[in-house]
């Protein structure tokens, strides 16, 4: 685990994690979330929120993300991407036009994303939709801004708990 500080959330803290993420994701999410959650800040100011020893979800710069382990748990627009950017977009690079195969068409610009790869579906990354989902697919220019990647810290963090 790396360093900074660990707490509990407070009743009050609890029902505001709850109720924002059920806004953000669906209200199925509910369920996954713990009675039990801590909070774990680590020394870049990121803070990872972690539910029956799981971390489910990490807040940076203020904005709730969720984990890749919780992709398929939540409502969330999907970005899918060729073979080709998939070792690109999961050593961090953010998601290019050209890289992208489909996208959902209802994605807004600020949306978070799941990054996933054509061949078999799996989330890779997650991100911010820099573009309109009709948009995105396009033959120059960036579409996606890579927040959280298979390898990356927070991912390394998962791997341990």
């Amino acid at each position: 685990m790396p360093s900074g500080r660990r707490y509990r959330l407070r009743k009050d803290e609890f029902k505001n994690l709850v109720q924002e993420a059920s806004q953000r994701f669906g209200e199925s999410i509910a369920g996954a979330i713990g009675k039990d959650v801590e909070i774990h800040e680590m020394d870049d100011g990121t803070k990872l929120i972690i539910s029956g020893g799981k971390t489910i979800f990490f807040r940076k710069d203020g904005e709730l993300f969720p984990t890749l382990k919780i992709v398929d748990l939540i409502r969330i627009k999907r970005v899918v991407i060729d073979m080709g950017a998939v070792p690109h977009v999961a050593g961090g690079a953010d998601v290019m036009s050209p890289g992208i195969v489909s996208a959902d068409p209802d994605i807004k610009k600020g949306d978070i994303v799941a990054i996933v790869d054509e061949r078999h579906g799996t989330a890779i990354a997650m991100g911010l939709a820099l573009v309109e989902g009709n948009e995105m697919k396009a033959p120059k220019g960036k579409a996606v801004k890579n927040i959280h990647h298979v390898g990356d810290r927070i991912w390394r963090v998962l791997e341990k708990g």
